[in-house]
């Protein structure tokens, strides 16, 4: 029996036509559905942003003139979309990093209280 995909859980970004060209949303939608299924990716796909937090990754896709990002947590429950931007310079902006860091704990603190009106 194979093991059920992980959901997405979008806290910010899209990947839709445009801006993202046909091929790009395509290999976009592959790479998060390996990541779903529980592949394990790395370079050239994707590396680890220790910068923003545990378990966080930056899943890298090449389009026709740009590069685009999708930070990511691994949960155990879901994978979780912090991010989705053109890569326009060498290094991650600090404004998407810190973005990244307040989306995820806003998220965190959710989930959390949820759990204790569940209890």
């Amino acid at each position: 029996m194979a093991k059920p995909r992980k959901p997405l859980v979008w806290l910010h970004g899209e990947i839709k036509t445009p801006p993202f060209s046909r091929e790009a949303r395509v290999e976009a939608g592959t790479l998060l559905r390996r990541l779903q299924e529980g592949d394990s990716l790395g370079l050239p796909h994707s590396r680890p942003m220790l910068s923003v937090g545990r378990r966080c990754h930056e899943l890298r896709v090449r389009d026709e003139d740009h590069n685009w990002r999708i930070i990511y947590r691994l949960d155990s429950d879901a994978i979780i979309i912090a991010e989705v931007f053109k890569k326009t310079t060498k290094q991650t902006p600090k404004h998407v990093i810190a973005n990244c860091e307040r989306r995820l704990r806003l998220y965190g603190q959710a989930c959390s209280e949820k759990n204790k009106e569940e209890q």
